[in-house]
């Protein structure tokens, strides 16, 4: 009797135990995502009340700033959707295309050098952006690459992500070296293992760098604020910002209400990729 009792308690202390964590949790989230909903309700509002009510709840609630921000102030944010979109998407196709092949030849390939070089892949991790950007714009200056997309897309298929290229290094490296052995018996050379086996089983660590270049290159404020100065040019950050005025009266809500546009893209690239994200990180931690 004494057990089942001590057993009893013991459940309602561990029921209660999850129930108090899941509160916490549940908090922690509300207050995380405070920002995002005094956004989305922002978006709603006219500047009047954006900044004189705490609400989240707009009152009245003001559609008039999707309709004026997606028009914008002579050029649409449809142009600058375009232009994220295209800047985003071949970021991804490059760093893919160039880290993989990179990871490869550091994974799988025996060469000379190829410790030495690794090392200083791996050094370029520490350096700051901000050291190698007057020689890169000095450099695509010359090559008439300023004020377009060139500067932005064009690095990333030339491997400069290193940390993508350490991801991939450290999932092939997980990965059995004889099914290298047993493609070479039938045949096979280095790029059609690279692209029938290597890149097939690579699949968590190739969504988990698209999600995170798409991601980091759609956010990006700072390398287009310095290479575009067309307008027709601008990607989603600068649109943004175009809605503020430093002389006159900044239109808050049209900014705010394609601020939660733009999340759009970000979620949904997020979502479908979150499964792949989720076991790429997980694996690639545990690779020797």
């Amino acid at each position: 009797m004494t057990t089942n009792l001590t057993g009893i308690v013991g459940a309602k202390k561990s029921k209660g135990r999850k129930a108090l964590s899941h509160f916490l949790i549940i908090g922690f989230g509300m207050l995380m995502l405070y920002p995002v909903l005094w956004m989305i309700g922002s978006s709603f509002k006219d500047t009047a009340q954006i900044f004189s009510e705490v609400s989240l709840i707009p009152n009245p609630v003001v559609t008039d700033n999707y309709q004026r921000g997606w028009e914008g102030a002579g050029i649409g944010f449809s142009t600058y959707f375009m232009n994220s979109t295209i800047v985003a998407v071949l970021a991804v196709a490059g760093n893919l295309i160039a880290c993989s092949l990179a990871a490869y030849a550091f994974a799988r390939l025996d060469f000379r050098l190829r410790r030495v070089l690794f090392g200083a892949m791996l050094a370029t991790i520490m350096l700051p952006y901000h050291v190698v950007i007057v020689p890169q714009y000095i450099l695509f200056a010359q090559l008439d690459w300023v004020n377009t997309f060139l500067p932005l897309v064009a690095p990333k298929f030339l491997a400069v992500d290193s940390f993508f290229i350490f991801l991939m290094v450290q999932f092939m490296r997980g990965l059995p070296t004889e099914l290298d052995q047993a493609a070479r018996v039938d045949g096979a050379g280095p790029w059609q293992i690279y692209w029938r086996i290597i890149l097939p089983l690579t699949v968590p660590a190739l969504a988990t760098t698209a999600i995170f270049t798409f991601i980091w290159t759609w956010n990006d404020f700072f390398t287009p604020t310095i290479y575009l100065s067309d307008p027709r040019l601008y990607t989603v950050p600068l649109g943004l910002n175009s809605f503020l005025d430093s002389t006159g009266e900044s239109s808050w809500g049209p900014m705010f209400a394609m601020a939660v546009l733009s999340l759009g893209p970000l979620f949904g690239f997020f979502l479908a990729g979150q499964k792949y994200l989720t076991s790429g990180i997980a694996t690639t931690g545990l690779k020797g």
